[in-house]
């Protein structure tokens, strides 16, 4: 047999892999091995390879710190403070749980840089509070879904570091691009929420009280700080991407270890609804202890410890795909299309597609490289196109057959998966308006950049 039949019988075995539910990681390195033997590479070769992608990212020391973040805020009850807030500002309109649901998904990817993450913590918050708010719970689990497609695009974002490593283009940037785009996705879902709860009568409506808003603004403080800290430091060049990172983390745990002390001082009860609390209340967080530390540093490091070898081994299977010419053969498709819009909305397409059946990651790793040199060739800016990007690799998240944040939100929620699917339709809609509006409106990544 041909090489050529050698690896469409290694790449079929592989795909029936994926189907069974094996994991992304061991289906492309069986791939990768297989392809490694075929072509006669050595895996001296491979494992050189694999070295090296950690020898030369930098760049990539801020995923863990930021991962991290996430679950510092979620564990020291920063998060539900968001999402009090939230409440606060949404809960007048019909729908308004679900609106500010979104809206906290959106505050709190701010801070962690992580779709999963955003989607667990902010699913299992308020989907128990949405249900018992009359929402349907599988609209209730499908809307903790859609608002975490927002992780990976409002800075910190965990897939714009691995996209800025891969296409050498400053973090700081594609960080700062993603904040208008990122915003425009969270008040495109909150439109479709909005439409869908006044159709079928969801949700009880609370008075819009002022008092109630300043309150729950004022005790979510250590949120709005964080976030304030990560954008202002990097916005301004005061601190690289790992740096913004690190000097997170490091306030995350005083801040939750302090809160831990004062709560206790002050016998904080966080059980207590906002009107039986004082200010100086709202001001201290639940916080955690010295000894709850290794137990949250613990799961981040889990969660690392699956996407850094991911990472390394879509790297050698992008070398190995150029070395069979796939690169060329996509570019070529691609490049006949035609001009500007036409090779766009055809490396849109190509994500799209992609991310039905592939995560974000692997998606980024493999397509980026080949489609953003096509797209600076017809005049397309890369930041721009980065986020073009992303925003199209994001809406897989919810897409099936694969649509990771539906399995999340399923495992959280108890909900089962294909229950989920018919309400997640008003979000896509929602945010593939935005996704192109994103594409034919460049100015809305790349306005906030000074020197754009």
């Amino acid at each position: 047999m041909t090489d050529g039949t050698f690896i469409t019988l290694i790449s079929v075995g592989v795909t029936f892999l994926f189907m069974l539910g094996v994991p992304v990681l061991l289906v492309i390195a069986y791939w990768v091995v297989g392809c490694s033997f075929v072509l006669g590479l050595t895996l001296d070769n491979m494992g050189a390879e694999l070295l090296n992608v950690f020898n030369k990212g930098f760049a990539l020391l801020a995923m863990p710190l930021f991962i991290l973040t996430g679950d510092l805020i979620n564990k020291s009850g920063i998060a539900r403070r968001l999402s009090d807030f939230a409440y606060a500002c949404l809960g007048w309109l019909r729908g308004g749980l679900a609106m500010a649901s979104l809206g906290a998904c959106g505050l709190f990817a701010a801070i962690s840089g992580s779709n999963s993450a955003t989607t667990a913590t902010i699913g299992s918050m308020l989907h128990p509070e949405m249900v018992k708010g009359g929402y349907d719970e599988r609209f209730s689990a499908a809307t903790a879904a859609a608002g975490g497609t927002v992780g990976i695009i409002i800075p910190p974002s965990i897939i714009f570091i691995v996209y800025g490593f891969l296409m050498n283009l400053p973090i700081s940037d594609l960080f700062v691009a993603g904040i208008i785009p990122g915003a425009l996705m969270v008040i495109g879902m909150q439109v479709a929420c909005w439409i869908i709860c006044r159709i079928n009568g969801w949700g009880y409506l609370i008075p819009l009280q002022l008092n109630r808003v300043l309150k729950t603004a004022f005790g979510a403080w250590l949120g709005f700080f964080a976030i304030g800290l990560v954008l202002w430091g990097i916005y301004t060049g005061k601190f690289s991407p790992t740096e913004a990172a690190g000097v997170t983390v490091g306030f995350c745990i005083i801040a939750g270890l302090v809160s831990w002390v004062l709560s206790r001082v002050m016998r904080q009860d966080p059980g207590r609804s906002w009107e039986d609390k004082s200010y100086a209340e709202m001001l201290v967080v639940e916080g955690f202890t010295l000894k709850q530390i290794p137990g949250i540093t613990m799961r981040s490091a889990e969660i690392t410890g699956i996407l850094a070898p991911l990472i390394a081994i879509s790297v050698v299977m992008q070398q190995i795909l150029s070395l069979l010419g796939a690169q060329q053969v996509i570019g070529d498709f691609v490049t006949a299309m035609g001009g500007y819009y036409a090779v766009l909305f055809t490396a849109m397409i190509i994500v799209f597609v992609s991310g039905m059946v592939l995560e974000s990651l692997p998606v980024t790793i493999i397509l980026a490289p080949i489609l953003a040199p096509i797209a600076a060739s017809v005049g397309v800016d890369p930041i721009h196109f980065s986020v073009i990007f992303l925003v199209g690799a994001s809406i897989g998240f919810i897409t099936p057959p694969y649509g990771l944040n539906l399995y999340v939100a399923s495992g959280v929620t108890g909900v089962p998966y294909f229950r989920l699917l018919k309400y997640t339709v008003p979000y896509l809609v929602a945010l593939i308006s935005v996704w192109v509006l994103v594409a034919l409106t460049p100015e809305l990544a790349l306005f906030l950049l000074p020197d754009r």
